[in-house]
């Protein structure tokens, strides 16, 4: 199967689209993919600061109005998986419109939502379409763009992976600055039922669809797994945030069912892979670069939730800016990271990820050392700079590791490797945003304890998160200097 598969990626890298007609094609699905998935993203963040409207506007506790977080994590978690089998069972065509058509149904279920519970119902729908989209969008661009032009397309779809939710706080801020909250969700939908309408009509079959065997016990341990993990770090997070809301269950339950059934899956999959029945198939890791890429994309995507869902807290709590201006302060450094995304890629192409990495890395850590030191009377503006430098790293870890991840693995394979990185991703974002919260509350509620003032203790536990956060960004460094270009894209076997 080995000679095979590298025949097959050498084709596909050798061969230029046939025709200009088809070089259209390929250029106009991509893009209308790009649109489509940095919408159903936006939205993923653009609830973020809507939380304590919605608990004012529908009488709701705080815990029960985080379910419209956790629900869409939760169900992001177990889609994913999935969408590796869907992705080698049906073409492109109609797994678009199924999962804008999904995604679009959630939005005007939200937007016409009398209360909380149709409105979470909403959000879990939307979550469905959203799962779909961004492994779609890989894998049709690595089966699609030849290796030597991949970064250049990589670095668009970082700007959707980066800037989407980076910018959602801002956009959910202006909105409910000026109007309610549903209006979140009537401004989405015409943009979603737009991109879903040109879809219908302009998009092409692109991929060859295979037969996949579905295990209906791997779809049920990776429900457990991902469901219990990315549960059970949200509720731990959850209940340092709200420690006078009592949990129902013990916290350390669904984070030890999701490792169990972790554990489970794994094995389940390992026997099935070999049989091509998998449902994920594990045998991505057989590449160290994608299983480096990984494990950096890992560290990244902690420390950017991390720090998204600190910021706000820090300069609304301490510094005493509101929701808008907060949207304002952190705008800048979304647009910068769009903007940097194509050339990032361009610079790809010419030099390798390592590069690239190193000093993003580097950019990374040093923000997160810097906010170490920030306390009530830090400079607004220096908040904003260190953002923005946030911002350039980050923008140059997620093109090198997109590409040089997925480049590292077969083709036939693409699907699973891009399942992989979505779930990854979900999970390092939940435990990101549990880790620093936890901390944050913990170190918190010592200092109160000690008769130090509220808010200059709220300022201590936000420094002893960055700190825990900067140490763990020291390994992202050592990993930047591991990270390889793959050779003919694609064509490695990673053994």
């Amino acid at each position: 199967m080995s000679t095979d598969a590298t025949t097959f990626d050498a084709d596909l890298v050798a061969t230029p689209p046939i025709s200009q007609s088809d070089a259209a094609r390929n250029k106009l699905v991509i893009a209308l993919l790009l649109v489509s998935t940095f919408v159903v993203f936006l939205n993923e963040t653009i609830m973020s600061v809507a939380i304590p409207h919605l608990m004012n506007d529908l009488g709701v506790t705080a815990s029960a109005a985080q379910w419209l977080t956790t629900a869409f994590l939760l169900t992001m978690a177990v889609v994913i998986p999935i969408t590796g089998f869907l992705l080698q069972r049906m073409n492109t065509r109609p797994i678009f419109i199924l999962a804008m058509s999904i995604f679009s149904l959630g939005t005007l279920l939200c937007a016409l939502s009398p209360g909380l519970e149709l409105l979470v119902f909403g959000r879990v729908i939307q979550a469905v379409g959203t799962a779909i989209m961004m492994p779609l969008l890989m894998t049709t661009v690595m089966t699609l763009v030849p290796a030597e032009a991949r970064g250049k397309t990589m670095g668009n779809i970082s700007i959707v992976m980066s800037v989407a939710p980076a910018i959602g706080p801002t956009i959910g801020g202006f909105i409910l600055a000026n109007l309610e909250w549903r209006w979140m969700f009537i401004l989405v939908l015409p943009i979603a039922v737009g991109a879903l309408v040109l879809g219908f009509r302009k998009i092409q079959n692109v991929t060859t669809p295979r037969y996949a065997p579905l295990d209906y016990l791997s779809v049920v341990l990776s429900a457990l797994a991902f469901g219990g993990l990315i549960y059970g770090l949200s509720s731990f997070g959850e209940s340092f945030a709200h420690p006078d809301t009592p949990s129902a269950i013990p916290l350390w339950a669904p984070i030890a069912l999701g490792v169990v059934a972790m554990a489970a899956f794994v094995w389940r999959q390992l026997g099935l892979q070999n049989d091509n029945k998998a449902l994920l198939d594990l045998r991505v890791f057989q590449s160290r670069n994608y299983t480096v890429s990984v494990s950096l994309m890992l560290i990244a995507m902690m420390a950017l939730f991390g720090t998204v869902i600190l910021l706000p807290i820090y300069t609304q709590n301490v510094v005493g800016l509101d929701t808008l201006q907060t949207g304002l302060l952190l705008l800048p450094g979304g647009l910068i990271m769009g903007l940097m995304g194509p050339f990032v890629g361009r610079w790809f192409d010419r030099v390798g990820p390592t590069v690239l990495a190193v000093p993003g890395t580097i950019l990374v850590s040093a923000v997160l050392w810097a906010l170490t030191t920030v306390g009530q009377d830090t400079s607004v503006w220096a908040l904003m700079t260190g953002h923005i430098v946030l911002s350039i790293g980050l923008a140059l870890i997620f093109t090198p590791v997109f590409t040089s991840s997925m480049g590292s693995v077969r083709m036939e394979l693409y699907s699973h490797a891009s399942a992989v990185l979505g779930s990854v991703q979900q999970l390092a974002g939940a435990a990101g945003i549990a880790l620093f919260i936890a901390l944050m509350t913990i170190r918190t509620a010592a200092l109160t304890a000690e008769g130090i003032d509220p808010v200059e203790a709220l300022a201590g536990g936000i420094r002893l998160a960055f700190l825990v956060g900067a140490i763990i960004s020291l390994f992202a460094i050592v990993a930047a200097f591991f990270i390889r270009k793959p050779e003919g894209g694609g064509m490695s076997h990673g053994h």
